[in-house]
């Protein structure tokens, strides 16, 4: 027994081994072929910092608790319980064989005993969720694990319970070897008298043998099986998760959300001044997996299948065909396979399978029969940034689909028709409506006292406190003005200073970056930019969440600082400050009112605003704050991000009216939000909900800033 031990022991980890190496080098030369990602590596000690907390304390497992919980324990019984193989090693040559000074530590055998059991717990726990949540029936679609590779993690799951029953078998048979009392093994002992209590010694070392074999067998498979595999992202996320956490974009930890990077050639900004002296072969965004950096084929070899992505993305969830996840798992997939043609020599690609070949010659994005990524699901993304919150190993999803749109728009001209009249409207007039640039003021206009304009009723925006951004929608939507009007009372009621820009005022551009017109963003940006510096503007309050961001994060690409305040955030300092006074007497259409909030993913998620409304909620006397199910970092998009305010859904049913009926349901009579394009994109919803009679005609979307006004003005 001993002997066939120790022969096939060491057989098979040799071979475990070097297949094992082999496999971590053409991981390597896969994600070296991607393009260079700069700024990945500043802060060391700030990124390990970071990655030692996400590890230790699983602070993004633990975004599901319970889950988070179990695989705590799971992961570190995988990494605490590594010296029991090499336990496992040393019994094959002698069956009362312990580590050298710490194999008899009480403190190391409680520990190893409390990990192992810990550890058994946990995977049975997970295993028992998996197959709860399994994808069943017509629902089926709506499981987490939809599409992942089922094999893979029954796999994994069970080599984990394997080892973790080895390792509790052999502890019980240490016990029955005398290698100590009871106070040595204090939660193994009875498996030791229970089992093995009755065998010889010469049984008892027998036994010892074959389990040590089957725990290094069950080991050393599973690491034959992922060699072998080398998409096995369930399996090798244990060792690319740390490097992909390490090199995440924000060094503090942060996600992947906010900015949108711009458009990059060998590691470099594109110069849009310039553009005529770039490389006529350099790609605008992504066409093809090697344009990726080589970030990005980090993050799809990570992609562990959990499903967390999907199963909180609002287009996977109204029937649509996008799910981050399968996007990563295409893109692992393509770029796997692909990778021989690339990494061989231009003269040995014409002797590489035909398998190979038909994958160099896939398009990246096109029709779901043909392409690697659906241009169907390219396009349903509203770039909400639901997946790059919930993934636990710091995936950067919403990037990887943005630029490749990018190259859809500015190389192939290829995306949805609406978006014709979105980029005509921002080109020749400055704003997705197309309206004139004259009516930008027309707001104003019933205001009972005067808005200041830079230009006209000041020189620079020194005289004033704040610039105040209309935006948009602000500008010209109907809806919108309400809101825009709204938060100027109120600045005016406290006293706050400000001015606009007026016509000088023009898009910010986030629509047209979102849909992949980078030269778009560029144009308008730039021609802000200027503005902002002729004007001096340094303090800019905007109640648009997509202007709030993009002047936040992105106009310092620009050369720009701008330090830029929600009107939400602004509004609550100033009721903080008692410059405003929320006052509800009898006659208030608040009193006895529900009030529920909307957060909108471009102040929530991408900017982690989520207070600031809810205190001015909370505080508006009369009214009754109501919280929907899914909210703050699980909030669920209203549907307009990404242009998608300018796009049709023509797939599955309409997120607006999935959002809407949520807020409804709350039995709320007021939806409140922070942004126009949740206001529309909600009152339509609404609409709808009210003409099928499914929600009362009495309920309202408004801004958090109107109803506040009307506290305001009528005490």
């Amino acid at each position: 027994m001993q002997i066939l031990a120790i022969i096939v022991s060491l057989a098979i980890a040799l071979v475990g081994v070097a297949l094992f190496g082999k496999t971590i080098g053409h991981i390597v030369s896969v994600i070296k072929l991607g393009q260079p990602a700069p700024g990945r590596t500043d802060q060391p000690g700030q990124r390990s910092a970071t990655l030692a907390k996400e590890t230790l304390l699983h602070t993004r497992m633990l975004q599901w608790s319970h889950i988070g919980v179990l695989h705590w324990f799971v992961a570190f019984g995988f990494l605490g319980l590594v010296l029991s193989l090499v336990t496992a090693f040393g019994q094959l040559f002698d069956a009362h064989f312990a580590l050298p000074i710490i194999g008899h530590w009480f403190v190391f055998e409680w520990v190893s005993e409390f990990l192992t059991w810990t550890g058994l717990v946990s995977i049975i726990g997970l295993m028992a969720i998996r197959l709860r949540a399994l994808p069943r029936g017509e629902k089926g679609r709506y499981s987490r694990f939809f599409g992942s590779t089922a094999w893979q993690a029954y796999y994994v799951e069970y080599t984990i319970l394997g080892v973790l029953v080895c390792i509790v078998l052999l502890r019980g048979l240490e016990y029955a070897l005398g290698a100590g009392s009871r106070f040595h093994f204090p939660s193994t002992w009875f498996v030791g008298d229970a089992l093995f209590g009755g065998l010889s010694e010469h049984a008892l070392e027998n036994t010892v043998y074959l389990v040590a074999m089957v725990k290094i067998l069950i080991s050393f498979a599973w690491m034959i099986t992922i060699s072998l595999n080398a998409t096995m992202g369930v399996a090798w996320h244990r060792f690319t998760a740390w490097p992909n956490i390490w090199f995440k974009r924000k060094a503090d930890g942060g996600t992947a959300l906010g900015a949108l990077q711009p458009i990059m050639v060998k590691g470099e900004p594109i110069d849009f001044e310039n553009i005529d002296e770039l490389d006529e072969d350099a790609a605008l965004g992504v066409g093809k997996v090697e344009d990726f950096t080589w970030k990005g084929l980090l993050d799809f070899t990570t992609c562990t299948e959990c499903g967390r992505c999907q199963s909180q993305c609002p287009a996977w969830n109204t029937e649509k065909p996008l799910s981050p996840k399968l996007i990563m798992m295409g893109l692992r997939e393509h770029a796997y396979a692909k990778a021989p043609y690339l990494l061989a020599a231009e003269d040995d690609r014409k002797s590489l399978s035909q398998l190979v070949l038909d994958e160099q010659e896939k398009p990246l994005v096109g029709p779901a029969d043909v392409a690697v990524i659906d241009e169907e699901a390219l396009w349903a993304c509203t770039s909400c940034g639901a997946c790059v919150q919930q993934c636990p190993v710091d995936i950067e999803h919403v990037d990887a689909i943005m630029d490749m749109r990018r190259y859809q728009v500015l190389i192939e001209s290829s995306f949805p028709s609406e978006l014709n009249g979105l980029f005509k409207g921002l080109e020749n007039k400055g704003n997705p409506w197309n309206m004139s640039p004259s009516g930008r003021m027309d707001w104003a206009k019933d205001l009972p006292f005067e808005v200041k304009q830079v230009g006209t009723d000041v020189e620079t925006l020194a005289e004033v406190e704040y610039l105040f951004w209309v935006g948009c929608a602000g500008a010209y939507e109907d809806r919108a003005k309400k809101t825009t009007q709204a938060v100027a009372e109120l600045l005016n009621i406290a006293g706050v200073s400000f001015a606009v820009l007026g016509d000088g005022e023009t898009c910010t551009g986030d629509p047209a970056r979102r849909s992949g017109n980078e030269f778009v963003f560029q144009q308008l940006a730039m021609q802000n930019a200027e503005v902002f510096k002729e004007t001096g503007a340094k303090k800019v309050v905007s109640t648009c969440a997509h202007c709030f961001n993009t002047l936040k994060n992105e106009y310092s690409q620009l050369g720009v600082e701008l330090d830029v305040i929600h009107h939400t955030q602004l509004l609550n300092r100033l009721v903080r400050e008692g410059k405003l006074t929320p006052v509800a007497p009898a006659d208030s259409t608040l009193n006895g009112q529900k009030i529920t909030y909307h957060d909108p993913c471009y102040l929530g998620r991408h900017n982690q605003v989520y207070d600031a409304p809810r205190e001015l909620l909370d505080i508006i006397p009369g009214a009754e704050y109501a919280e929907m199910p899914r909210n703050k970092t699980k909030s669920f998009c209203c549907g307009a991000g990404g242009a998608r305010m300018w796009m049709e859904e023509k797939i599955g049913s309409r997120i607006n009216v999935n959002r809407t009926t949520e807020a409804v349901e709350t039995g709320a009579d007021k939806i409140a939000t922070g942004c126009p394009f949740c206001r529309v994109m909600l009152s339509d919803g609404l609409t709808a909900k009210q003409a099928d009679g499914s929600a009362r005609e009495e309920v309202e979307v408004q801004d958090v800033a109107q109803l506040l006004l009307a506290s305001v003005k009528r005490g």
